[in-house]
């Protein structure tokens, strides 16, 4: 079977890539929304080519790491669960 066409593949990756930016934009990291939304512009507006295919790759797998704000809201998150299960075991 032979592999997907870069003409295939690429809608697709810049879909999700787009709807990576309205997650950052909506948790209000609008200047790394704005960087990723140039770079995959940049990468789509191009040849559809297999450059291109890594291009987007590569900036998909990059927007998908968790922000700084992302991070310190989820360590958040587990501080809570933890001194919950804490309370909950000093309970019994």
């Amino acid at each position: 079977m032979e592999p997907n066409s870069p003409a295939e593949e690429l809608p697709a990756l810049y879909r999700l890539i787009l709807d990576r930016v309205a997650e950052l934009e909506a948790d209000g990291d609008r200047m790394e929304a704005g960087r990723v939304r140039v770079a995959a512009t940049a990468a789509y507006s191009r040849a559809w080519d297999d450059r291109a295919r890594r291009e987007l790759t590569a900036l998909l797998r990059r927007a998908e790491r968790p922000t700084a704000a992302e991070r310190f809201l989820l360590r958040g998150t587990k501080r809570r669960i933890v001194r919950r299960r804490a309370a909950v075991a000093h309970d019994r």
